[in-house]
C-alpha cells in the first residue's frame, strides 16, 4: 500500500514516505488482506467457452480431436454432428 498511496510532500519541499499508522489512517483501520480475501467470489468457478466445447467433443465420442480439425471434410462432419446434437 506504500507504494500505491506513494510518498508525502512536505512544506518544506521535501518528501517524506508515509508511517504504517498514516497508512492505516487512510485505510481506517481496514486490513489490506481481509479485505482482498472479502472480494473473491465465492462458489463453484465459471465454466469457460472451452471446457464446454471440450465436454461436447467427448460428448459426441470424437477421438483425438485435433487430428480430425486439421482434415476441413472430417470437420464439417463433426460440426454437423453438433449441430443436429445441439439443434443450432
Amino acid at each position: 500500500m506504500r507504494k500505491i498511496l506513494g510518498p508525502t510532500r512536505l512544506d518544506d519541499g521535501y518528501w517524506k514516505i508515509k508511517t504504517n499508522q498514516e497508512i492505516n489512517d487512510i485505510l481506517k483501520g481496514q486490513n489490506i488482506i481481509g479485505f482482498i480475501k472479502k472480494q473473491r467470489p465465492i462458489g463453484r468457478p465459471k465454466i469457460r467457452w472451452e471446457d464446454d466445447v471440450l465436454e461436447d467433443i467427448k460428448g459426441m465420442n470424437v477421438r483425438n480431436w485435433k487430428n480430425v480439425a486439421q482434415n476441413r471434410d472430417r470437420w464439417k462432419k463433426v460440426i454437423e454432428q453438433a449441430r443436429t446434437l445441439n439443434r443450432l
